[in-house]
């Protein structure tokens, strides 16, 4: 029975604390994703060059 009491107080809390998040706009959101799409896409593609010339380099080495 007190673990219920404590799991009731629990989601009281987290339903107080997430009345007080400041939620981003719409323009933000969309901002912060293409940031992330275009770093992400950066990053794997440079490790995607990276990895094709050290499998050149290893192909040439052995």
């Amino acid at each position: 029975m007190n673990f219920i009491k404590i799991f009731v107080q629990f989601l009281k809390d987290a339903y107080y604390e997430l009345s007080k998040v400041t939620w981003l706009g719409k323009k933000e959101v969309i901002g912060t994703t293409l940031v992330v799409i275009v770093f992400a896409t950066t990053v794997s593609i440079f490790i995607s060059i990276v990895d094709l010339l050290l499998n050149v380099i290893m192909r040439t080495i052995l």
